[in-house]
């Protein structure tokens, strides 16, 4: 296959020396192996790669920084689109916009943001692609007061599988702007999209640590505690067994806790009232604090580089004392940790000035994962987190949510049933042949 010589950009085939490097996804557990990568560094390049795809009887599968690369199909008959090098952002603080490259990553946009004294609605790790998280749902630290970072975009570049550039707002192909938030990769390659900008609050958040023989007892106090305060407190509940390795600081290398970590958009006095209920529970560590927006991002100390994992999630109706138990029970080496977001607030508020994904009905999400450096601790993880799912049967929601579904699933579930066939129509309208590869796709 000689794509190279009919193409302006690069493309990486599997004799070229870097073809290990361009095929990676950041999850390095699993092994993409397409039959080509085009390295993009332009929007003419994307409509070269689209046409020639075309040509040849070629998919292609767009991706960013490859977290969602575990749930993706066999790539076998398809060129693997790296958008990375597109990464520019563009702050505008009159219209409090920014405009964001298809490759930017959050740790690009909150920091430019906060400068101008904005915040946008990123998610809990500063690598993760701003793309694929927001046209996902995305579901970060002002979630309940703000809702899903989808329902932040006010306008998508992309191009179609007609190998148009195509600007989709609420007044130029608006069933296209519906579809694509929420929707994801299924509708065409997008290469920028533009978020709004909202004013920073206070911010007072942190971490509460306590052994994870307590976990029990912090978790049932915790699931009582966000019952009871404002939307402006997001927060999640976790267990986590931190690995043995230098990389983990010092006072937590090697440990197991039961923690608790929170946002609260709102003055610093208010926040030590809110929070002296899990206090008394006599945290081991507390590192709650008056913040500025650019600590937000590493809250959650999501590892800083690529590694190896297998995890899922699913979404909680309701967290009953024996959903708690069975988190308890289950969520244990070689799990490294389970996280239980609270969603309600704005996130249960739907509108129809939203998207696909404009609303998540359900109480919680959930999110559990394990280190897998090799096929023996992959199998052994996936049975781990398969006793978790199983165990919490009982409490799941009907919908799922697309961003912690790292295992294939019909996207059917990850809609309401209206929401989904029209997608599908929207699909069918843009992608009829469909060209392009994402995970959970919308037939």
């Amino acid at each position: 296959m000689d794509l190279r010589s009919q193409i302006d950009c690069r493309i990486v085939l599997a004799d070229d020396p870097g073809w290990d490097d361009a095929r990676r996804p950041w999850n390095l557990a699993f092994d993409q192996r397409p039959a080509a990568v085009a390295l993009i560094g332009s929007v003419d390049d994307v409509v070269e790669v689209v046409e020639l795809a075309r040509a040849r009887g070629l998919r292609i599968a767009p991706q960013g920084t490859g977290h969602g690369a575990c749930s993706l199909p066999s790539l076998d008959d398809t060129i693997l689109l790296r958008t990375s090098r597109l990464r520019g952002v563009e702050i505008d603080a009159e219209a409090r916009r920014a405009r964001v490259g298809a490759g930017a990553v959050w740790r690009d946009v909150v920091e430019p943001a906060a400068e101008r004294g904005f915040v946008v609605l990123h998610g809990t790790s500063p690598d993760v692609g701003v793309v694929g998280y927001t046209l996902g749902g995305g579901l970060g630290w002002l979630a309940r007061s703000h809702g899903l970072a989808a329902n932040s975009v006010t306008a998508v570049e992309l191009v179609t599988a007609a190998g148009t550039l195509v600007r989709a707002d609420r007044e130029n192909e608006p069933d296209l702007f519906w579809a694509v938030r929420g929707g994801g990769g299924n509708f065409g390659i997008v290469t920028a999209i533009e978020l709004e900008l909202f004013d920073t609050p206070d911010l007072y958040a942190g971490a509460m640590f306590w052994p994870v023989d307590r976990a029990r007892e912090v978790l049932r106090a915790w699931s009582e505690w966000v019952a009871r305060v404002p939307v402006e407190v997001t927060s999640i509940g976790r267990i986590l067994h931190f690995p043995p390795i230098p990389e983990v600081p010092e006072p937590l290398r090697g440990g197991s806790f039961a923690i608790v970590e929170a946002v609260f958009a709102g003055p610093e006095s208010v926040g030590v009232e809110l929070l002296a209920p899990l206090r008394a529970l006599a945290p081991s560590m507390d590192s709650f604090a008056a913040v500025p927006a650019t600590a937000l991002p590493h809250l959650h100390r999501d590892p800083p580089e690529p590694i190896p994992a297998v995890g899922d999630g699913l979404c909680l109706e309701r967290l009953p004392v024996d959903a708690i138990d069975a988190i308890v029970d289950t969520a244990v080496p070689p799990l490294v940790g389970l996280e239980i977001r609270q969603l309600g607030g704005a996130l249960a508020a739907p509108s129809a000035s939203h998207g696909a994904v404009g609303a998540l009905e359900a109480g919680f999400a959930l999110y559990t994962a394990g280190l897998a450096p090799t096929p023996e601790l992959r199998a052994a993880v996936g049975e781990a987190v398969d006793r978790v799912l199983e165990a919490l049967a009982p409490y799941e929601s009907r919908r799922a949510y697309l961003n912690f579904c790292e295992r294939p699933i019909d996207a059917g579930r990850l809609y309401p049933p209206e929401a989904y066939a029209r997608l599908r129509v929207i699909r069918a309208e843009h992608d009829p042949g469909e060209l392009f590869v994402t995970n959970h796709p919308i037939r």
